[in-house]
């Protein structure tokens, strides 16, 4: 049915504001307040850029709107269904619904639909001319990376349709289902940086882009839009600190570590003799940028603390501003040359459901790379993933003298972290110890730091680990998975000793 002769329950877009203009007095009063209690830290920030700047053209295309995306009067609409276009779902049920029974008729024609792709039909009832067919992943934590590449190639494949046939607007549902268990604050994430990076480099002929919710999924929506979507100079630079650790590249697409891997000159060239040099000269640095200068003198902040001077709610504040600094330095900066040593992933969950992170101690070459660099993608990588419980193994397995890291440098990391580093971290499995790094590990947790000596537990072999996590359920490298079977069978090891 052509647009112009739409029924009066359809909604024409051209009706719905744009989110260049206010929306409403509850949105601006929560503005008011998120920028009252930044305003400093947006002032301390004020040199940096957003990777999202504030772009008014591109607000003015866009639309957050609470309602059913089959009601809407625009080009195309969007569908979300599995791969045989067949799913029961309340999107793809309106859809059905308003659209008549040709539309069943006629994505038999279509064959179905691969994960990640597009397909386009006729609207046929609808106010809408056309409706893009799309079928999202499936998530599992183990397989995020995957189900990260498949979402975004939905949202992208999505609106290169749109620009191929000359669309110039489009109604965008909520492609990840709660059926696919995609957790819906990541799934908005990608939703929103693939849609603004698309408009960025290839939206010119492009008017509205919809984004059509349900009332659970809006609140999430309009907190995120704030940091793709400032509609301000002030709102770009208060929303910098809370953008997630990967923000893609310049089409929005997830970035993978093993796609930045870099040659390093003689990598096998470890000079052992050199690691206190070394660690010493790296840990100088932390404290020497200009970012750390910003933190004023430490020296008189610790003496105010011990004379009482300070509160414990001024303390906390400023740790945060501290901590946000730092994270907003770590995602500024290009580290993916620490990224393609794989020394610190997420893999899957544990048996209570908690995030696994894995920090593999032999790919940490400590004589040779920027330990400061080091410590900005700990903060990078680990950010989203603190805010709900977690574990992290430890793989000690065959590092040797140029692997370690100097207490000194554990202890910095851990007075700069987040207070949620700390309050949600609920185990640490360290694999594989020898008697020198339990002894370290006892004074570290002990003398250094608080609150962490009864987290840590020590792991002699695989089996052990896997009474905590299901071995589906972590990426194990494969030397570690060598070397455990060798100190866990005798018998190989006095075989392979005879060869």
């Amino acid at each position: 049915m052509d647009p112009l002769g739409a029924r009066s329950q359809f909604v024409d877009v051209q009706s719905l504001p744009t989110w260049d203009l206010p929306q409403g007095d509850q949105d601006e009063e929560d503005e008011e307040n998120h920028f009252r209690e930044e305003d400093s830290l947006a002032n301390e920030l004020n040199s940096l850029s957003s990777p999202f700047p504030f772009r008014p053209d591109i607000n003015s295309k866009i639309v957050l709107f609470n309602g059913d995306v089959a009601l809407l009067n625009c080009t195309a609409i969007v569908n979300t269904s599995n791969e045989t276009l067949t799913e029961k779902n309340p999107v793809s049920d309106s859809i059905h619904r308003y659209a008549g029974p040709e539309l069943r008729d006629e994505l038999l024609k279509l064959k179905g639909c691969r994960t990640g792709e597009a397909k386009t039909t006729e609207g046929f009832n609808l106010a809408a001319r056309f409706i893009i067919h799309t079928v999202g992943p499936k998530y599992k934590a183990k397989y995020r990376t995957a189900a990260e590449s498949s979402l975004y190639s939905c949202y992208r494949n999505i609106m290169q349709l749109v620009k191929e046939h000359a669309m110039v607007s489009v109604g965008l549902c909520v492609v990840s289902t709660v059926r696919r268990a995609y957790p819906l604050e990541d799934a908005t994430h990608i939703a929103l940086r693939t849609v603004r990076r698309f408009l960025e480099n290839h939206g010119e002929t492009i008017e509205t882009v919809v984004f059509a919710v349900s009332d659970v999924e809006e609140p999430v929506y309009r907190k995120l839009m704030l940091l793709y979507y400032p509609r301000s100079k002030k709102e770009e630079k208060v929303s910098l600190p809370f953008l997630p650790a990967d923000i893609g590249n310049s089409e929005g697409e997830p970035v993978v570590p093993e796609r930045q891997i870099r040659i390093a000159e003689k990598p096998g060239n470890l000079e052992d003799n050199s690691v206190d040099d070394s660690l010493e000269s790296d840990l100088g640095l932390v404290g020497s940028h200009a970012f750390a200068r910003m933190e004023g003198d430490v020296d008189k902040q610790r003496k105010l603390i011990l004379q009482g001077q300070l509160s414990e709610a001024a303390q906390q504040k400023q740790h945060q501003r501290n901590y946000n600094r730092w994270l907003c330095r770590a995602r500024a900066e290009d580290l993916s040359d620490i990224a393609a040593l794989k020394a610190l992933y997420q893999t899957g969950v544990d048996i209570c459901g908690r995030t696994v992170m894995v920090v593999v101690g032999r790919n940490i070459p400590v004589t040779v790379i920027d330990m400061e660099k080091a410590l900005l993608y700990f903060i990078h990588v680990m950010d989203h993933i603190t805010v709900k419980e977690y574990v992290m193994v430890y793989f000690h397995t065959l590092t040797a003298e140029h692997n370690h890291l100097d207490t000194d440098f554990l202890k910095k990391l851990y007075d700069i972290v987040d207070a949620k580093f700390k309050k949600n971290l609920r185990a640490i499995y360290f694999v594989h110890p020898t008697f020198r790094s339990k002894v370290s590990t006892w004074f570290f947790t002990t003398f250094s730091v608080s609150g962490l000596k009864e987290k840590v537990h020590h792991i002699e072999n695989l089996q052990q680990l896997f009474t905590c996590i299901l071995p589906d359920q972590i990426d194990i490298p494969p030397f570690v998975l060598d070397f455990d079977t060798q100190v866990s069978n005798p018998y190989y090891t006095a075989h392979s000793s005879g060869l």
